[in-house]
């Protein structure tokens, strides 16, 4: 493919990727025994590294592709593979303005094979607010030892923050 079909292919797992998620307002999860809201912050996270800090497209594109699993693997999440409490800098808006404070955050993985693809959903909660989708991936990445110069599978780069 070309770098215009690229784009354009690109553009439009995007703009069915952020349908999809706007009709999707939150589902109930069996495991957190409450609801998971998918607000902008979780499409936001998708694109976005961090704050103002794009993600490369190949990633958001993977991401995207992936989000219509998200609801049915949430939906019926009996198990969770992964807990990290941690404090994080959060960005709040307060009195018009944004700024950065220190908050409790909880993150939960999901890891799910649906249609032979292994996926990892991550649902954030923020102190003692309600749960929201953060991010999905496929659950491997391919990295080369620089040791052994030999291709292995990394499952998750550790930080679900960035995850």
């Amino acid at each position: 493919m070309n770098t215009e079909e690229l784009e354009k292919l690109f553009g439009k797992v995007k703009g069915e990727a952020e349908s999809f998620y706007n009709g999707v307002n939150q589902i109930d999860c069996p495991y957190l025994k409450t609801k998971v809201n998918f607000n902008a912050k979780g499409l936001d996270h998708i694109k976005m590294k961090a704050w103002n800090k794009t993600r490369p497209a190949s990633d958001q594109y993977l991401r995207l592709k992936f989000l219509k699993l998200v609801p049915d693997v949430l939906s019926v999440a009996g198990t969770i593979q992964e807990i990290n409490e941690t404090k994080n800098f959060e960005r709040i808006k307060d009195s018009g303005k944004w700024q950065q404070v220190m908050k409790e955050v909880t993150y939960y993985a999901f890891i799910a094979i649906v249609k032979k693809i292994k996926i990892k959903i991550i649902v954030k909660k923020v102190e003692s607010g309600q749960p929201y989708f953060w991010s999905v991936m496929p659950f491997w990445k391919s990295r080369k030892d620089p040791i052994f110069l030999q291709t292995k599978k990394v499952f998750h780069e550790g930080d679900l923050e960035c995850d």
